[in-house]
């Protein structure tokens, strides 16, 4: 007899989860980076001194990862069968999380990327545009942080299926 509690494939779901949430969210951070990052350099040729602006959606891009960290982390420390119950309910709960996060991450990585990269184009041809690009850009980002916001909650829901 096994010391297991609960739904033996239900860490699979809970672990999968984990990786969907980090996955996604730097696939994500990385699309947002890379796109925003062709832009800076195509427009660091002509305006070399609007680079260290221009920095902005390339950083913004970066943080996309850390929720993803955040939500892996958060699910991975609720996953422990052999001290606490662990049933299918927990399992989608975290899986549920974890696309959740990671999923808003890419869609936000793709918005920011896009944006980031005609934005700092459309920069340096046009400095009045900047704070409307770095306000487009909080809302991409805001997309991601609903997305932690839903993961947390999400998560925090796992282990409430049963009184054990």
């Amino acid at each position: 007899m096994s010391s297991f509690s609960g739904d033996e494939t239900a860490p699979f779901f809970g672990f999968l989860g984990a990786a969907a949430a980090l996955v996604f969210s730097c696939m994500g951070a990385a699309y947002g980076t890379a796109k925003s990052g062709v832009g800076v350099a195509s427009m660091g040729v002509m305006r070399p001194e609007l680079v260290m602006k221009s920095i902005v959606p390339v950083v913004m891009a970066g943080v996309l990862g850390i929720y993803g960290l955040i939500i892996a982390v958060i699910i991975s420390t609720g996953i422990n069968p052999k001290a606490k119950s662990y049933y299918l309910f927990d399992g989608y709960a975290h899986l549920s999380s974890g696309l959740a996060c990671g999923l808003a991450g890419l869609a936000a990585g793709m918005a920011i990327g896009i944006v980031g990269d005609a934005g700092v184009r459309a920069n340096a041809q046009q400095p009045k545009l900047f704070v409307g690009m770095i306000l487009i850009l909080i809302f991409a980002e805001a997309l991601a942080l609903y997305g932690l916001i839903v993961g947390i909650i999400l998560s925090s829901r796992a282990g409430q299926s049963r009184a054990d």
